[in-house]
């Protein structure tokens, strides 16, 4: 007997804890037994509750969660098959669907949380942005801090042969995109990326390089790097070792920006179109729990993500950000509720101009070497990001009286409304539905038919 059908045999006999509401209405799942990956990140919260909270039983799947030394062993896991399907960057679907990297369609029917990032730079580097900060009446400087307080240390740095180094987590990571943004914005340009050159080091003046996350402050330690962008709990961890200062959450760069996806393979969603559904459901149920009633619940997620098998850093480290505060400088502790945001403001769902976001960033550093019309950024988002399947499981988990109906976008064609310009760091809005004109509307970066040769932009 499977797993599967003695379950079945508990659910008849009245035996499990599942809910009458969801034995009415389980999912006949074509594959019960399940292997999902994670990185040691606060945001791997929705596979870590869905496990802890009997989520993934309900539905009737036995699940078994595996952390991976980085993304890219994540990803190829995935595409072999070894992992059913793993938290992963949302670059990373969009990236192998369309060739940059590995190459494999790679789906995703959920979005795992909006903002959770910062960026982080080296005691020695603060202090010589300190001049250039605007500082409140208490002493403390105003946020959000702008990378053009950086510029004058990243030109100093250059005028004396010295290369400015920093972190980030994968090519095709949110990190890199919002690093590259903020970088931009003040002035400072983070290099492009080529078909023979993948360093994305072309004409920088500040050199990005891969860096795992939990490296990130033993690498700024031994001064490898001056700062980097992570997510957390890697920037409080930086405060708490007193060797770095945050200096912007990715929330002050764009206001609750999406972050990770839960990524499968096409195959595996059209192989077990059930199994699918019922995982997107333990998921959504996990996201509400971790927002429900203004983050009641966090404290006790804190203490689940703090095990070994998940993130493995201290309660108080992985608190300071997953509670609604955020550290700075040390003692400079301040309100931010929506640093992690995993259910409010249709957080799950997964917009197609999410999808083109990231697409337009590749496009913008090179990662897309050539032109594309705003038509292909539309159709490969919707190859890739599944609303459908998470509609689908909505709808049941709302006839199971387990969530509300009010907490989805029904009637959505599935792109955001536009993001005005007071909430992005540049002041520059973004509309999904006109990639084009919003990467032709940011100073630097590809434009229009450019592309890069050898070391340099060509083309107009």
């Amino acid at each position: 007997m499977t797993r599967r059908a003695a379950l079945g045999v508990l659910v008849a006999a009245g035996l499990t804890g599942v809910s009458g509401a969801a034995q009415a209405d389980m999912l006949d799942v074509e594959k019960d037994e399940l292997k999902f990956g994670f990185i040691k990140l606060t945001d791997m919260a929705p596979l870590a509750i869905a496990y802890e909270k009997g989520y993934f039983e309900d539905e009737g799947l036995y699940v078994t969660l595996e952390p991976q030394a980085n993304w890219k062993v994540l990803l190829d896991r995935v595409i072999t098959g070894e992992l059913d399907g793993a938290h992963m960057l949302a670059g990373q679907p969009l990236a192998a669907t369309i060739g940059f990297g590995t190459k494999a369609h790679i789906v995703t029917p959920f979005s795992m949380d909006l903002n959770g990032n910062g960026i982080t730079v080296s005691n020695e580097v603060f202090e010589m942005m300190k001049p250039h900060l605007e500082m409140g009446a208490d002493g403390k400087p105003v946020h959000p801090i702008k990378a053009t307080a950086l510029k004058p240390v990243v030109d100093k740095f250059k005028s004396e042969g010295k290369s400015f180094n920093m972190g980030m987590v994968f090519p095709v990571s949110t990190h890199n995109y919002e690093l590259r943004y903020w970088l931009a914005s003040g002035d400072i340009n983070p290099g492009f990326y080529s078909k023979t050159d993948i360093s994305g080091q072309i004409k920088a003046d500040a050199l990005l390089s891969v860096t795992p996350p939990p490296q990130m402050p033993a690498t700024l330690e031994a001064g490898t790097i001056y700062g980097y962008c992570v997510g957390e709990p890697w920037n409080q961890q930086a405060v708490f070792k007193g060797i770095g200062v945050p200096v912007i959450t990715d929330y002050e760069i764009w206001k609750n920006n999406p972050e990770k996806v839960f990524g499968l393979t096409k195959e595996f969603t059209e192989e077990y179109p059930n199994t699918t559904l019922a995982i997107t459901k333990a998921l959504i149920r996990a996201a509400k729990w971790l927002d429900e009633n203004d983050n009641a619940n966090r404290m006790e997620a804190v203490e689940i993500l703090s095990r070994s098998q998940y993130v493995g850093a201290d309660k108080e480290v992985i608190a300071n950000s997953m509670t609604g505060t955020f550290e700075y400088e040390k003692g400079d502790k301040r309100d931010v509720p929506d640093f992690n945001v995993f259910y409010r403001y249709f957080a799950t769902y997964p917009y197609y101009s999410d999808a083109v976001w990231y697409l337009t960033q590749m496009r913008r550093w090179g990662q897309i070497g050539e032109y594309k019309p705003d038509s292909w950024y539309d159709e490969v988002a919707r190859s890739v990001y599944r609303p459908e399947i998470y509609l689908q499981a909505a709808k049941m988990l709302v006839e199971e009286g387990l969530v509300d109906e009010a907490d989805f976008p029904w009637e959505t064609d599935g792109y955001r409304d536009p993001t005005p310009a007071s909430d992005i760091i540049d002041g520059i809005p973004y509309d999904g539905r006109t990639p084009n004109a919003y990467i032709d509307s940011l100073p630097i970066g590809l434009k229009g038919n450019q592309m890069v040769d050898g070391n340099q932009v060509v083309g107009g």
